[in-house]
This record gives structure tokens, sequence and C-alpha cells, in this order.
């Protein structure tokens, strides 16, 4: 062409700002929470952090309740705007709101103390409350949590295996961080944070070789178009399958599955409580979204391998959760186990593969997530000269000492163990009946008697709160401040309202239960 250059146009890419909103008000809060760290006086800082946080949360729900009803693909048809992402992203969101209420009682303490309570929430003098208002200037957690719950909305809606591993990291990385926070059990915490960080990485690198294996299967990295590649090369799924069993590992590695757990226990422990409430909650809901969408929408086609390897790995979650649980003598370890068990109860809904799998899987995270997040503020609220007090033998007599406490503990309880008029048991209904629909129903033989196996391990932490006698030093339960309060007040009405009135959320999880393929 004589010396002269073609300009060849680079075409813009598809992305409606519109459709993404909850997205972009999460991941701008984040980055304008570094910088009110950088930049903001250390004395008005937390307040700035809290309107910030709240702000930003409450904004991320209103732009989501006006995307309802909305299907599409936007980002270069990277993330879907479909029924599961909307009920997915509004659990995360509202439970993040809730976990939120539980990180902002307490703040790092320069002393030694893990998240120190607030001064008015611990009877002493002066000088501890002067200590504990220290503590409140040490705000860098709420960053770190934005960036958390940013990635946490866009795993579940990542319509690419790149995008998903992308917003696999930023929920993770933040986490790896938060679960070191506790100070005054540091080597503990320092101890789970590197335990989480080793096996985080491993997990990625899993789920890196199976997104290679379904790429160099299919020559894309888009959910539909891996689908598209299966139903044109039904026959030839070896390399299919070894991407599936590595992309596995990485999905059911943050769900907690077995034998994927080994982190579980340690991390819970380990973590201060109001993070391990945020995470045995939110990376759940995320987690499940995800690992629905990839099997539902990329890998329906092949359902019939992958399907008997899912069997197989909820029958040994929910047994090994419910039986270690037993021998269990902390009661965060224990709510560790419970919660791989309920990671086994939750697949129930992943292998149905149905409609009514999705709405009962959503409807199960919601109802589960509100729940535990009330325990974990319990669990947060009985302490000793040393802290939380989490040893079993410590909390005898609770009920004797502070009933009201003991008894909302006790409901929560109740609800793990499926018991009828708590929101556990409309869970528990929804999930096996769509495992049996969708021809389980071994399965849900197996998980009928875990749940009564796990019913005697919370029971005998009900027997020991109200039928034991207290020690005279026993631990005390501190009087908790408006944010603890309002969480277990959440926590409890959810419970409660979704076992006596389901069908509302139900009907919604039902009609939110397509995917966009």
């Amino acid at each position: 062409m004589n010396g002269l250059i073609a300009l060849v146009p680079i075409p813009t890419p598809n992305m409606d700002l519109g459709q993404i909103a909850p997205l972009e008000i999460v991941f701008g809060a984040a980055l304008i929470s570094v910088l009110v760290e950088a930049f903001v006086r250390r004395e008005g800082r937390r307040r700035v952090q809290l309107v910030l946080v709240f702000a930003s949360l409450i904004a991320a729900v209103a732009a989501l309740v006006g995307l309802a009803g909305t299907r599409t693909l936007t980002a270069q048809a990277s993330v879907a705007v479909d029924g599961p992402a909307l009920f997915m992203q509004g659990t995360v969101l509202l439970l993040a709101i809730v976990g939120a209420l539980l990180i902002a009682e307490r703040s790092i303490d320069p002393a030694g103390d893990a998240f120190a309570p607030r001064a008015s929430a611990l009877p002493g003098g002066r000088e501890e409350r002067e200590l504990t208002a220290a503590g409140w200037s040490q705000t860098e957690v709420w960053p770190l949590f934005l960036f958390c719950v940013g990635g946490m909305l866009l795993f579940p809606a990542s319509n690419d295996l790149l995008t998903m591993f992308v917003a696999l990291e930023v929920l993770s990385l933040p986490l790896y961080l938060l679960a070191g926070l506790a100070r005054r059990r540091r080597l503990l915490s320092q101890e789970a944070s590197l335990k989480y960080f080793l096996l985080g990485a491993f997990s990625s690198a899993f789920f890196l070789f199976g997104t290679a294996m379904l790429y160099g299967f299919a020559g894309t990295f888009s959910l539909g178009g891996i689908a598209d590649a299966l139903s044109g090369n039904a026959g030839d799924n070896g390399l299919v399958m070894l991407g599936v069993a590595l992309l596995a590992v990485g999905l059911l590695f943050k769900v907690a599955a077995v034998p994927f757990h080994q982190w579980t226990p340690d991390v819970y422990q380990g973590a201060p409580t109001p993070i391990t409430a945020f995470m045995a909650t939110c990376v759940k809901v995320a987690a499940f979204g995800a690992l629905l969408r990839v099997m539902y929408v990329a890998l329906g086609g092949v359902r019939w391998d992958w399907q008997p390897m899912l069997w197989i790995i909820a029958i040994i979650t929910m047994l090994v959760g419910v039986i270690v649980a037993i021998a269990q003598t902390d009661i965060k370890r224990m709510l560790a186990y419970s919660s791989i068990a309920h990671a086994g109860f939750i697949l129930l809904g992943v292998i149905a593969v149905s409609e009514a799998g999705i709405a009962s899987t959503m409807f199960y995270l919601a109802a589960y997530g509100f729940a535990t997040l009330g325990a974990f503020a319990v669990v947060s609220l009985v302490r000793d000269s040393s802290g939380e007090a989490t040893h079993l033998s410590q909390w005898a007599g609770l009920g004797k000492r502070s009933p009201v406490v003991a008894g909302i503990f006790t409901l929560f309880l109740l609800a793990f163990a499926g018991i009828p008029l708590t929101s556990g048991f409309t869970s528990k209904f929804a999930v096996f009946s769509a495992a049996i629909a969708g021809g389980a129903t071994p399965v849900v033989i197996v998980a009928v008697f875990a749940s009564v196996i796990s019913a005697f391990f919370y029971a005998r932490i009900i027997v020991l709160m109200f039928f034991a006698e207290p020690a005279e030093e026993g631990p005390r339960v501190v009087l908790p401040s408006a944010f603890t309060a309002l969480a277990l007040a959440i926590g409890v009405a959810v419970t409660v309202l979704l076992g006596v009135l389901p069908q509302p959320l139900l009907n919604l999880a039902q009609q939110a239960g397509i995917f966009l393929r």
C-alpha cells in the first residue's frame, strides 16, 4: 500500500454498565475504602468506613432489585444476569450486611486481643475502655471485606471460566488475610491463615488445570461454548472428564466438601469469629452458585458422567461431617463440621439436575446462611478472661446464667438439625424432594440417616446449656451492642419465618431457578 498503514477499527466491547451496577457499586466502594485508609485521619476513619460499607451494600441491594427479571449476557458475554445470578447475589449482599454488623462490633486491638468487643459491652474500668477505644482505629478489615463481597457477587454470575477464576481469586485472597487477624490467639490464627492460603492456592491450580483441559477440548472459555462443543462431540470425552474432575476440585474446595474439607475446622477455629461467620455463609453461597452454573450450563450434557461422582462426594461429606462433629469439644470446630455436613445436604440439590434442584439449593443457602450468622453471633458473646469461651465445658449451665442467649442458640441448633417449624426443616424437605424426583433416592436415605446423627450432637449442646450446673468461675455473656443485637434479631426472625411461612421465598427461588444458556 505504498508505505501506508491500513487502520483496522477495534470493536467496542459490549458493556452495559447498568446491568452490572451491583458489582460496580461494591468494587467502587472497595477502592474508595482503600483511599479512606490512606488519607482519612485515624480519629474519624472508623465512622467513615462504616458509613461507606453499609451505604454501598444497601445501594447494591437496591440496584439488584432494579434488575429483577433481567435475562441477558453482558461484559462481552462473560457475565450472566439471570435468575440464579440475581438470587445468589441478593443472598450474598443480605448476608454480607448482617456479617458487617458482627464485624462492626469489633476491631483489631493493638494490645493483642482478637477483635476487641465494644467498650459498652464489657464490664471494666477506664483503662479497659480506653484500650478498647484505641482498637477501633484499626479499620483495614473493611477494604478486604468489600473486595471479598465483590468477588462473591461476580463468582456465581461468571459465564466463562476465565472470569470465574478471576472472581475466585478476588474473593479468596482477602479472606486469607482476614482469617489471620485474631491477635490474642495469634499463632492459631496465623496458622489457620497459612493453611487456608496454601490449600486455597492448590485448589486454584486445580481449577486452572481443569479450565485448560476444557479449553483444549472446546476452544473457548465460554460456558455456553463448552456446552455446544460437548453436544457436537458427545463421544470424545476423555479430555472433558479430566477437565471436569480438576475443575470440580477447585469448586468443591470452596464449598468444603469431603475430601477437600481439611482446611475448614482449623480456619473456622483460628479466624476471628465475625470473619468465620462471614466466611461460613457468603463463601458457601457464592461457591455453590458457581458450581451450579458450571454443572448445569456448561456440563449438563455430560451429567451422566459427573452425577455419580457427586453422589459419592455428597454421601461421604454428610457422613464425615456428622460423625466427626460428635467428637469435637470446641464449639467453633463443631460448627465447622456441621457446615461440612450441610454442604453434603446442599449437594443433593445440585445432583437433582432440575429446576427444582436449583430452587431448593438457593432456598437452602439463604436459610442456612442466616441461621449460621446468628449462631456465630452467639458464640462471640460467650467470653471469659482469655477471650471467647469456645470449649464446650465452658458452656455448661449457660441457660441458667443467660436463658435468652441460650434459647436463641438452641433455636439455631434446632434449625441445623432440621426440626419442624424452623428454616432447616423446610430447607431439607426441599432438597430431599428435588433429589428424589431426580432419581437420587439412595443419597436421600443416607441424608436422612445423617440428619438423625446430627440431631445427637446438637441435642448434646442443648442439654449441656440447660441441664448442667454452671461452674463458679464460668464464662460470662457480654451485653451485645446494637450491631450484634440487630444481627441476632435478623437471624432469629428469618429462621422462624422461613420455617413457618417459607412459600414466598420458595416461589421466588422457583421463578429464579432457570439459567441463561
